[in-house]
């Protein structure tokens, strides 16, 4: 009888222990909820409710919003699990800053309207699925929330959504890229709409899993040429159907939208007999922008910042391309306005390649200081003059080619127009604002011409060359497949001495119908301005990137853009194009040439002119009230 009680005792004890340790993990769990630390909503998970929680990573702070789930909207909020980051770590081009080597992907922000590819709420087929709020879900990439007439547009990277049966017998559904999710939102709740991740919560049951991308992986989400095409066509025909109140817009605001009303008028009588039509999305809206652009921009270059991460230009090498703007910009007389209140576009002219050179900690793997620089830089702007927080820097622009401009502009200048060689639209990039900048490897600064041109394409007798560096996870995948595979592709990690004997780089280059551009570390490369340098047919394998001045020029007339997982196809899409429609894509790309071209003094269409043209383009399509 004794050891009863004493037993009974003992269970009392035990369970008020229980209770006050599962009442301090309430309570933890709560607090980290109220702080917005990962595992704040571990608790909260587990209580039942009809709420979905959509969870935002803005990039400057944290926030969330919970969101009413419809039953009659057809979607059980309890089949679907999302993530908000891949990870909190990053990695990118090798460089880890924090311990995981996994890869969080930059949410961008684009304009498209509804009905579009949509997707049921089960299967996520068939037709469109609408709740009670006039909310669709769809696969585009993006958060809608209508407010009367308007529409609130907040686009996702890719997103994809795998179906998998949980251990209790609960269908979850993983996002593995984010494409393409819409729920009802609270406007009042957002601070900022930068860098936009969602998160789609489960019930009760729901478990949260998040697909991690390793160093040297191909990536998650996949953005093709046909979806980029739509993507700017909805923008371009977003910004035609706004019509601000001329009241509300500055003069120079007031020329800019005059001057968009008259891009739109163009017709196909004012194209210049000097431009080649097919190179061009239309070339009545290029030649009429253009001129406008040279009658009316006006530019006020910042004084601000010392060399060498500012006003130092770098004119030969890999990151030339944002040296020459840089010297020709702030030489020119034509643009350059010394008045900043004339000025229609503000340059910020740092140099990235000199930033990574100047305040790079070798071995570190941490490019913070980086970013916290340009941080500070841009914040000077804004503290001493007025004119970045009128608009809240829409109308300024950086040009800048090194691999990390996204990250080292990421947030702090997310509504300025970027012009960057690293264009990937699933980082960051903003198709229809920032613009795709040519990276252009300039071997003589003194003569950037030289060795220009190639042979005609009869006595082009390779069809497909490539050679260079095998870093990254796409180049050692062609050179599996492809070197000493075949002899009509001449496919090489570094030339080979006993070829390099008979033929040298360029004489390959002038040589081969098709110069095959895949990516390096990040999306871009020299290799297609390279290509259309000495007259080959680019061959772009690289997803995910956006085309140098995408918003302007027709690539499907002078490249062949391959998909990544196509490579052990690329001959035979090679082959299978016609030669009559091969001398047509080679006569386009000799025709293109003229618009990647560095020159001492600028020329018209030229490279430096295309790129500030295409800087004034994004403008004119951004316009609109303050």
């Amino acid at each position: 009888m004794e050891y009863s009680v004493q037993f009974q005792k003992l269970c009392q004890i035990e369970a008020k222990r229980f209770v006050l340790i599962l009442g301090f993990v309430a309570i933890t769990c709560l607090m980290l909820q109220s702080f917005m630390l990962p595992y704040g909503n571990a608790l909260k998970s587990l209580l039942p409710d009809n709420e979905v929680v959509l969870s935002v990573d803005s990039g400057f702070s944290s926030s969330q919003l919970l969101v009413k789930s419809e039953k009659e909207d057809g979607i059980n909020p309890s089949n679907l699990v999302g993530v908000v980051k891949q990870d909190n770590h990053r990695i990118d081009d090798g460089f880890l800053e924090s311990g995981n080597a996994s890869r969080e992907i930059d949410r961008s922000i684009q304009d498209e309207p509804l009905g579009f590819d949509r997707l049921s709420g089960q299967k996520f087929v068939g037709d469109i699925q609408k709740n009670s709020s006039g909310v669709e879900l769809n696969h585009v990439g993006k958060i809608e929330h209508i407010v009367g007439s308007e529409h609130q547009i907040l686009h996702e990277s890719s997103l994809e959504l795998n179906e998998s049966s949980s251990s209790n017998g609960n269908k979850n559904v993983e996002i593995w890229n984010q494409e393409d999710l819409v729920l009802p939102v609270n406007e009042n709740k957002f601070q900022d709409a930068t860098g936009l991740a969602l998160l789609r919560k489960s019930g009760a049951m729901g478990t949260r899993r998040s697909k991690k991308v390793k160093p040297g992986m191909p990536p998650i989400s996949v953005v093709p040429i046909d979806r980029m095409n739509r993507i700017l066509a909805r923008h371009l025909a977003s910004s035609i159907r706004m019509k601000p109140q001329r009241s509300s817009l500055d003069d120079r605001d007031k020329e800019i939208y005059d001057a968009k009303l008259k891009i739109i008028n163009s017709t196909v009588a004012d194209v210049d007999k000097e431009l080649y039509a097919p190179v061009f999305r239309n070339v009545s809206m290029f030649l009429r922008s253009y001129e406008l652009m040279e009658k009316v921009l006006k530019v006020y270059v910042y004084k601000d910042g010392t060399k060498p991460i500012f006003h130092q230009p770098i004119l030969k090498g890999l990151y030339a391309s944002e040296g020459w703007f840089m010297k020709l910009m702030e030489g020119n007389k034509h643009f350059v306005v010394k008045n900043p209140k004339k000025a229609h576009l503000f340059y910020m002219p740092f140099s990235s390649r000199m930033l990574e050179y100047a305040l790079y900690v070798p071995n570190s793997h941490s490019r913070a200081n980086l970013r916290q620089f340009v941080k500070d830089y841009t914040e000077a702007i804004a503290a001493k003059y007025p004119f970045w927080n009128r608009t809240g820097g829409k109308d300024h622009f950086v040009v800048a080619c090194h691999d990390w401009a996204p990250y080292e502009t990421r947030h702090h200048m997310e509504n300025s127009i970027k012009a960057l060689c690293n264009a990937d639209a699933t980082i960051g990039f903003k198709i229809g604002r920032d613009v795709s900048l040519p990276e252009t490897f300039v071997r003589y600064a003194r003569n950037p011409l030289r060795d220009i041109g190639g042979k005609p394409p009869s006595k082009r007798n390779i069809l497909a060359f490539y050679a260079g560096n095998n870093h990254g996870y796409l180049r050692p995948t062609l050179l599996k497949h492809w070197k000493d595979k075949d002899p009509d592709m001449r496919i090489y990690g570094l030339l080979p001495v006993n070829v390099s004997r008979r033929m040298n780089y360029l004489q390959h280059m002038k040589s081969s119908k098709y110069c095959i551009c895949p990516k390096g570390h990040e999306v871009n490369s020299p290799r297609i301005v390279e290509a259309i340098f000495y007259e080959c047919v680019p061959v772009i394998i690289s997803d995910n990137f956006v085309p140098p001045f995408f918003e302007i020029l027709n690539w499907e007339a002078f490249s062949v853009i391959v998909s990544e997982k196509d490579i052990p196809k690329l001959k035979e899409i090679l082959v299978s194009i016609p030669m009559e429609k091969y001398i047509k894509m080679q006569l386009a790309v000799r025709k293109v040439q003229r618009h990647f071209l560095w020159h001492a003094r600028p020329v018209k269409y030229d490279l430096f002119h295309m790129t500030l043209h295409s800087i004034w383009y994004s403008r004119v399509f951004q316009i609109q009230r303050r």
